[in-house]
């Protein structure tokens, strides 16, 4: 498994050179949110999608 910082790197190394910091941190973020939903994948805390959208259409209103 690799360090956050070794992770990072290989993402910079992906980016361009032209890369701003905005553009880092969006893609940090990003990856962090995609790893989290992956762990919770693993961890069994899921929703099924008849679950999802019942929840989704108590919060649109429909």
């Amino acid at each position: 498994m690799n360090t956050a910082k070794e992770t990072v790197r290989r993402l910079l190394d992906d980016l361009p050179d032209t890369a701003s910091l905005e553009d880092i941190q969006y893609h940090i973020y990003v990856r962090e949110k995609i790893e989290r939903g992956l762990r919770d994948v693993e961890a069994g805390r899921v929703v099924e999608q008849d679950e999802a959208k019942r929840r989704m259409a108590k919060w649109l209103g429909c």
